[in-house]
């Protein structure tokens, strides 16, 4: 989940995974797989950077679990 603003600055969350198009028309407008259009304050960079961070922590734990059963099987 990343942490966006609406225009009004009012804040919300939103699942990274189901983000479709990330455009900037000249506001922020996010399109959902569902269809749904979200016009955000943050630019498309920023948006872009809050879902690679979210990744970036969501695959930490699973890379960390990963790397002891290489080494079990390099050995």
């Amino acid at each position: 989940m990343i942490k966006l603003r609406r225009i009004n600055n009012k804040e919300f969350v939103v699942n990274a995974d189901f983000i479709e198009f990330v455009e900037s028309t000249p506001d922020t407008v996010i399109t959902l797989t569902n269809g749904v259009k979200l016009v955000v304050k943050e630019s498309v960079d920023e948006v872009i950077e809050k879902v690679i961070e979210y990744k970036r922590r969501i695959f930490e734990g699973v890379i960390f679990n990963i790397q002891p059963m290489q080494k079990e099987y390099e050995e």
